[in-house]
């Protein structure tokens, strides 16, 4: 499969400069659908990220520091202009830099500007409290400032969609950034750097720097001028982050992996169950930290709903992910499938069976991977319990709604989870009863600006969205004013 569209070479942006790797070196960026490279990228190292935080920091002392809310609000919303005219080309940009399909990035482009435009209404509404003060002579009061310089770094999966989480509300707070994309997704990042300058957003807000391998991100993460970090990806690296973060006390989001659960109950519409479940894992190829991998249905109901499943399963249509026909796209590269190649060797060796797919495709490129249905599966195995990141779905059985409950908590993680009942008593006591960030009631994979996400355990912590997002962001500042020029003995406090 030739890749038919000329080649492109990108550099770093670092202040308001587009600048080579001062190693000099550069790297190319494969499309995961033709096995081609279609761009290159420099490979930056810590030297590269030390000039980026420097003209990050140098913006807040300069006039991105200076200007007040409503400013920010404005610059916020001129980026949402020229991301809505550019959309249908970002998106195809992202599906040749990942091998999503076209018809996902092009939804997540366009709901871009909707990101910028709702933390746009909250950057003019970063306001304190006047505290009442035990003291006649004093008036107190509160400030929420920029927490400063934020590194963030950024997937593989949805690369554009997830960076913005982090730059809308960390811009509508006034902070500047410094962006590490992944090693396999660089380019949209550096596309939307020079966005960012057309909107005249100042010189050292955002910057970008592309790299393949450990070093950039190490180096980010080990910053002692980085104020922030927020990191979205897998729980292995989630953890390394925290542990050197802690080094300089650097605060941290940490939106990792998931082993969601979808529960099925004996009352549910199946037809709308299944679609549900369909989207759930087989969306994105299974390649999204809210997959719903683990299916936990109820036995009565086991045999009708894995039958609907697989028989949908086999009719998916794999493909070119610029095909708007094409339902499921490539695996991102080839560490992924050896890793959903891995699962599947292990699970089918403790006893679990392969009702659909299980293999790569024979019709599609090297990457293309079967949708793929295991059942049998026990509560410990270990594709009931680590997260595969690919289009496998385990199918467990439940007797009693307590069974369905402790089974889908008994997982180290908690970021999503969704349940299908008409029973709305139902309904409302297990969404409860679930440990995880988002429950989906009748639905799965929907999220929205004003809607925080985020998830606890081994899915990390802190939540991105909605309207405690921009105070994250900012660090609170007591003032304490005394207006009537008394004096106090020094020796006592207050």
């Amino acid at each position: 499969m030739a890749e038919n569209r000329s080649h492109r070479n990108y550099s770093l942006l670092i202040g308001d400069a587009w600048v080579p790797a001062q190693s000099g070196k550069s790297y190319d960026s494969h499309n995961p659908y033709t096995d081609h490279p279609w761009a290159t990228v420099p490979d930056g190292g810590s030297v590269d990220v030390d000039a980026a935080v420097r003209a990050a920091r140098a913006a807040l002392d300069g006039p991105w520091g200076a200007m007040t809310g409503f400013e920010r609000a404005g610059l916020l919303r001129e980026l949402a202009v020229l991301l809505a005219r550019d959309a249908q080309a970002l998106a195809e940009l992202e599906s040749r830099d990942n091998g999503k399909l076209l018809r996902e990035t092009q939804g997540q482009m366009k709901a871009l500007p909707d990101w910028l435009n709702y933390f746009a209404g909250l950057a003019d509404k970063i306001q304190g409290d006047v505290i009442p003060s035990d003291r006649r002579n004093f008036m107190v009061y509160t400030r929420h400032e920029p927490v400063g310089v934020v590194g963030a770094i950024v997937p593989w999966n949805s690369p554009l969609l997830l960076l913005m989480w982090k730059l809308a509300p960390a811009l509508a707070a006034g902070c500047s950034l410094v962006v590490k994309p992944s090693d396999y997704t660089p380019v949209t990042a550096l596309e939307l750097g020079s966005r960012v300058l057309e909107a005249g957003i100042p010189a050292g807000v955002f910057n970008v720097v592309t790299g393949f391998g450990p070093e950039v991100g190490r180096a980010l993460v080990s910053h002692p001028d980085v104020d922030r970090i927020a990191f979205t990806g897998s729980t292995s690296t989630g953890r390394a982050i925290a542990r050197a973060a802690a080094e300089n006390l650097t605060r941290t989001s940490l939106e990792l992996g998931g082993k969601s659960a979808q529960l099925v109950f004996p009352d549910a519409d199946l037809d709308a169950a299944c679609n549900g479940i369909i989207a759930g894992i087989f969306a994105a190829s299974g390649q999204t930290c809210i997959a719903g991998s683990r299916l936990i249905v109820h036995e009565s109901i086991h045999d009708d709903l894995v039958d609907r499943l697989v028989d949908r399963a086999r009719t998916i249509r794999l493909g070119d992910p610029l095909d708007m026909a094409t339902e499921m796209g490539p695996l991102a590269n080839v560490n992924q499938l050896n890793t959903v190649l891995g699962f599947l060797e292990r699970a089918t060796e403790r006893g679990a069976k392969v009702a659909t797919g299980g293999r790569t495709s024979p019709d599609h490129g090297a990457l293309f991977f079967e949708p793929t249905v295991l059942t049998g599966v026990q509560p410990d195995m270990e594709v009931a319990q680590e997260e595969i990141f690919g289009p496998v779905l385990s199918v467990l059985t439940f007797a009693e709604d307590g069974d369905a409950v402790r089974m889908a908590n008994a997982t180290k993680y908690g970021l999503a989870a969704g349940l299908w009942t008409r029973d709305l008593a139902r309904a409302h006591t297990i969404a409860h009863s679930l440990r995880a960030g988002t429950v989906w009631v009748n639905s799965y994979r929907v999220v929205a600006p004003n809607v925080p996400f985020g998830g606890v355990g081994a899915s990390g912590w802190g939540r991105e969205n909605g309207l405690a997002a921009v105070k994250d962001y900012t660090e609170t500042k007591a003032v304490w004013l005394e207006l009537a020029g008394e004096t106090r003995d020094p020796f006592k406090l207050g």
